[in-house]
């Protein structure tokens, strides 16, 4: 699997829009693997870096990306002088029962009642969600702090690709930022679960589970 990290541009117009509609982001970031998606499975998170607040983008891959397009994206990257941007590496998931993580996840909890996905706003109800997630995703949550980021109402327009037309649904999401420890119980199964992401929302940039060593 692929991890990338991109630094965006705060003064690039486009890099701003995209902050504010995640689903154009993400048909942005699915350029980097052409037009054969059947098999690939892309997650991203946007986090903000606390000492400059710079927009920092990172991107998880089962396929090699090819970033090159964003050099011509009205200057979308940050021009980090010397520094590389965008940062890329290759990882497996590499793990043994009972191994303790450190963990950063952004969610949308929800649960479906009456076949509608209701979010999950209290506290207890999030972690109950947090812990469900992990005996199915083969981990144990230890410790979990909730950081709420609130109701983002978004737009998600489906163009038709033969007649350059399309419609536009607007969407409703309740982002919580997940930041704790926890241990693995099945390894096997815990790797599918990163390769997969948790919960739903994924194109809207919620799901991709980051974990290193304690």
């Amino acid at each position: 699997m692929y991890l990338t990290q991109l630094i965006l541009n705060p003064r690039s117009r486009r890099a701003r829009a995209e902050l504010t509609q995640p689903y154009e982001m993400h048909r942005t970031l699915m350029r980097a693997f052409g037009d054969d998606l059947t098999d690939e499975r892309v997650l991203y998170r946007v986090d903000i870096d606390r000492a400059t607040g710079i927009p920092v983008v990172l991107v998880q891959s089962c396929n090699e990306p090819d970033w090159s397009f964003l050099e011509k994206t009205d200057s979308y990257l940050l021009d980090n002088g010397d520094e590389e941007n965008p940062t890329q590496k290759r990882f497996s998931i590499d793990t043994s029962k009972g191994q303790a993580l450190v963990f950063r996840l952004r969610a949308n909890p929800t649960v479906k009642r009456n076949g509608k996905r209701l979010g999950l706003f209290d506290e207890q109800d999030q972690l109950a969600w947090l812990q469900r997630k992990a005996e199915q995703g083969g981990f144990q949550i230890l410790s979990a702090t909730v950081r709420p980021e609130g109701l983002e109402q978004r737009q998600k327009h489906d163009k038709d690709k033969q007649h350059g037309t399309g419609e536009s649904v607007s969407m409703t999401h309740y982002a919580v930022r997940f930041d704790g420890h926890l241990r693995v119980t099945d390894p096997e199964l815990f790797a599918a679960t990163i390769a997969a992401g948790i919960g739903p929302a994924k194109a809207f940039g919620f799901g991709l589970l980051s974990v290193a060593p304690v």
